[in-house]
């Protein structure tokens, strides 16, 4: 089964499961979207179902995996002869989906038991013997071996301290000698 759907001003063909990168919708990734600008739905054997210009109660659904950006596009501009030029860049903002489900009445899609795994806290496995596992004070109280054990800890840097002036009394300028010479 596919449908042929509409967003951000473009149209796609998709199938379940199938990963599609559209501009920005709003949506945290892991919330499931319904895209309900369907213009049309075709079954494997069966004739397609064609919107004018979409379907009514149809909709399909996608899990948001991620918000992304798109390549940098440059946009130079210049008028010959007249020292004019500007640059700009720019970033599209994307939005990753996969499509969950198709649905020509618009009923959501059973949950599915990866989702259902994910609510709930996954326990990790105790291990066998408490010597495989050290306590984490031990790790920390733990004393370093090799050679930089050795060395003693680096003190912190002290902040840099004045260079001291000099005093006109310890050190007097020879002034030149205005007095005549005889």
């Amino acid at each position: 089964m596919y449908a042929v759907i509409r967003t951000g001003g473009k149209q796609y063909r998709v199938a379940e499961n199938q990963r599609l990168t559209v501009e920005r919708l709003p949506g945290d990734p892991g919330e499931t979207l319904k895209l309900g600008d369907v213009l049309m739905i075709a079954e494997d054997g069966s004739s397609p179902l064609v919107g004018t210009p979409s379907l009514d109660k149809a909709a399909v659904f996608a899990e948001v995996l991620a918000q992304t950006r798109g390549d940098k596009v440059i946009v130079f501009k210049k008028k010959r002869r007249k020292n004019y030029r500007r640059t700009k860049g720019h970033r599209q903002d994307l939005t990753v989906l996969r499509i969950a489900g198709i649905s020509a009445s618009g009923k959501a899609p059973a949950a599915k038991k990866k989702a259902a795994k994910a609510e709930t806290p996954a326990e990790e496995p105790a291990p066998e013997t408490a010597a495989e596992t050290p306590a984490p004070e031990a790790l920390d109280a733990a004393p370093a071996e090799g050679p930089a054990a050795e060395t003693p800890a680096a003190e912190p840097k002290k902040a840099a301290e004045p260079k001291p002036k000099a005093d006109a009394e310890e050190a007097p300028k020879a002034a030149p000698d205005t007095e005549s010479k005889e």
